[in-house]
């Protein structure tokens, strides 16, 4: 494959076996550097402070050549977030039938727009729109246009993700954003989250309660030592990832449309995800929306140095 950069950066290719080439979109602004990989699930290749490395886990040239964004340093959960148990999604009056779609799970996961090719909408220095259009013959069975908004500011990123019914019938839908942090030794979350789902052997959730002190993180605790793969709610939208020996950390904020977080922090793994999401894991089917209707929201990555 080769690899192209666009839109401020200068180019470099990467040659593989084939002569197929894998644009990425550039944004700059001030120390901010963001490349996106619209053919590789419309995912987030990197994302960089000048002086200060990588805010989130770089994607390997691999990953990018996979033409999917399992791998990258974030992609886009449309139109649902994590697993829906056996496939099987109660929606009103019917049962939806999914097929498994992520290798060694045999529930579906994250929904297809990480695993699809987005179109670039539009593309500057600074911002990008990329687009993908759902026909429901694979996947999700329902047709749905989805948008990823990106603008990138000397200190922030800003994402706008939406989801857009295109059914002629109220389906279930759903969005969310999947990050990976960068998980040095130091690195510490602080977040406000006020219940949990507990989940099985499978991760697949068996019954909420409040957050027990273990994963209270209304004070900024380390992520080391901490596994995690959980779903909370009553998220106040907000979040700050600290890295201390760096100076730096990202402050996350999310709009009304994202109000469950999922923590995912695996043993002996150099990322930590914290995952702004629109509904609890395997719920999607509660929450409907109308035909040509819309579901949209924003999230930003605010840089600070201290």
């Amino acid at each position: 494959h080769r690899f192209r950069f666009l839109a401020g950066l200068k180019t470099r290719e990467f040659t593989r076996a084939t002569e197929d080439c894998v644009t990425l979109l550039s944004l700059r602004a001030g120390r901010l550097a963001v490349d996106l990989a619209p053919q590789a699930g419309g995912s987030i290749a990197r994302f960089a402070v000048d002086g200060a490395g990588d805010v989130l886990r770089p994607a390997t040239e691999e990953a990018l050549a996979s033409g999917i964004g399992r791998d990258t340093a974030c992609y886009p959960l449309v139109p649902f977030s994590n697993r829906i148990a056996d496939g099987r999604l109660a929606f009103e009056d019917e049962e939806v039938h999914l097929p498994p779609n992520w290798p060694g799970v045999r529930h579906p996961m994250h929904g297809d727009g990480w695993a699809r090719a987005w179109r670039v909408e539009s593309a500057d220095a600074w911002s990008a729109g990329l687009v993908y259009e759902h026909d429901g013959r694979e996947g999700w069975p329902f047709r749905y246009r989805a948008r990823q908004c990106y603008r990138l500011d000397a200190d922030r990123l800003v994402v706008r993700l939406s989801v857009e019914n295109l059914e002629s019938r109220r389906v279930p839908a759903g969005l969310g954003l999947h990050p990976f942090f960068v998980r040095d030794g130091d690195a510490e979350l602080q977040c406000r989250v006020t219940g949990v789902w507990r989940t099985d052997p499978e991760v697949l959730p068996l019954d909420h309660m409040p957050v027990p002190p273990q994963w209270d993180f209304s004070c900024s605790r380390r992520v080391d030592g901490l596994r995690l793969d959980h779903c909370f709610d009553g998220w106040d939208g907000n979040a700050v990832v600290r890295w201390p020996d760096r100076g730096m950390h990202p402050a996350l904020s999310a709009t009304e449309a994202f109000r469950h977080l999922v923590i995912y922090s695996p043993d002996r793994r150099p990322f930590f995800c914290v995952e702004p999401v629109s509904h609890a894991n395997g719920q999607v089917g509660r929450h409907p929306l109308e035909a040509g209707a819309m579901l949209a929201g924003e999230i930003a990555f605010t840089l600070s140095s201290s």
